[in-house]
């Protein structure tokens, strides 16, 4: 490998702690930042910048190596967590509830970057009470399967109710990307790694023969005779060379993407690298959220020139809203987060949140910002959190995960 994974920048202890997980990719302040907090103006909210003394974090549960925090928006309050060793647990009316709302460890690959990588539920969860989960098998090589809740308890998932949707070959151990989301057009979006080893050595990212590297969209509403699921006739492929699965392509390692639940804008936090994270944004319009975006890996790494190291071409590339280097507090790999939008915090209101996996830090910028964008700091270095992880709740409030072993609500300060 040419990459070096998070381990290899952390004390011995803690990548013990880690047991290898993540992401490979490491960072100083954000292209453009200011050293210190800058006082910008959300013009969605009109409301002054959020500031480290805006927010504080209040333990919600301890669960093993939680990477997704997320909620069915039922109307139950539930809280689920997404823990890599294989398990969801549930946390309701502030309780973390005994047993597994869904149990895989037996199934799931745990090394390295591998695991139980994402949870996504149905739009009609509340009816068909189908829910769709990421992973890492026995063999190394991503499932997508749907699963359905139990009709008679609904904090367990009903046996014998599990059905796969893809597979994906992965051709090495890392670099498996993981999450899935539905879209506000009510498709299941997908985020896919490159693939592994170092520098995309396939050159799968840029490929439009490989489902690596991508952002895919499927509609799980129906399947055809040769798979479970359908293409929208939207995507950008069909009818053209290319895989029709394929949504977006010139993805590393997308460690966590979302939807705006105001707009349906879309919002990935790519890992890197050497050099360089980044955060991309891609806003919703009638065919959908950037519609054949070519994040630009592995010919760039962020803003930059990877492969070859100078004089690349990025025509029809698309740049990010937000870079950072590695250059300072141990910084190694960018995690996606959410735009905020509830409504305990206003002051970061109509703010992208999002962190750093090794240093801990905690930043946000306005959802409305222009590229290159500025940042603020939340949450500064040192506090030894592996943030691997963010997620809404019903009502929109923010929770961080940390692999450590902890689940934090955003709370105002």
């Amino acid at each position: 490998m040419n990459r070096p994974t998070p381990l290899r920048h952390l004390p011995t202890a803690r990548a013990a702690i880690l047991g290898g997980i993540l992401l490979a990719g490491v960072l100083p302040g954000p292209v453009g930042a200011a050293s210190s907090p800058t006082r910008l103006v959300d013009g969605s909210t009109g409301l002054a910048a959020p500031t480290p003394s805006t927010v504080r974090l209040v333990k919600v549960a301890d669960v093993a190596n939680p990477v997704q925090v997320t909620s069915p928006r039922d109307g139950t309050g539930r809280v689920f967590i997404v823990s890599k060793n294989g398990r969801i647990r549930i946390v309701k009316s502030g309780s973390l509830l005994a047993g597994s709302f869904l149990n895989l460890s037996s199934y799931v690959s745990k090394g390295g970057e591998q695991g139980l990588l994402g949870l996504a539920f149905h739009p009609s969860f509340k009816t068909n009470r189908k829910l769709y989960v990421n992973f890492t098998n026995a063999s190394g090589n991503t499932v997508i399967r749907e699963y359905k809740a139990s009709a008679s308890n609904p904090n367990v998932v009903a046996r014998g109710s599990g059905r796969t949707i893809l597979k994906i070959k992965q051709p090495y151990s890392n670099h498996n990307g993981g999450m899935l989301a539905f879209g506000k057009d009510g498709y299941l979006y997908i985020g896919t790694g490159d693939g592994g080893s170092g520098g995309d050595p396939g050159n799968r990212a840029q490929s439009k023969k490989s489902l690596l590297g991508k952002m895919l969209r499927i509609n799980v509403n129906g399947r055809t005779a040769t798979r479970a699921y359908k293409i929208p006739s939207s995507n950008p492929y069909v009818g053209r060379a290319g895989r029709n699965e394929i949504w977006q392509r010139g993805l590393r390692n997308p460690w966590r993407f979302s939807f705006d639940r105001a707009n349906g804008n879309l919002w990935i936090g790519d890992v890197g690298q050497n050099k360089y994270e980044e955060v991309d944004r891609a806003a919703r319009t009638r065919s959908g959220p950037g519609r054949a975006v070519n994040w630009g890996w592995r010919v760039m790494e962020g803003r930059h020139c990877y492969n070859p190291s100078s004089g690349c071409n990025t025509s029809g590339k698309r740049t990010p809203l937000v870079e950072y280097s590695h250059a300072s507090n141990g910084r190694c790999a960018v995690t996606g987060g959410n735009v905020y939008r509830g409504s305990a915090i206003p002051a970061l209101r109509g703010w992208y949140v999002y962190g750093d996996y090794c240093s801990g830090e905690v930043w946000a910028v306005s959802s409305t910002a222009s590229k290159p964008a500025k940042w603020v700091t939340l949450l500064g270095a040192g506090s030894g959190r592996l943030v691997s992880g963010f997620g809404e709740n019903d009502a929109g409030e923010l929770f961080l995960a940390d692999l450590n072993g902890s689940v934090y609500r955003f709370a105002s300060n």
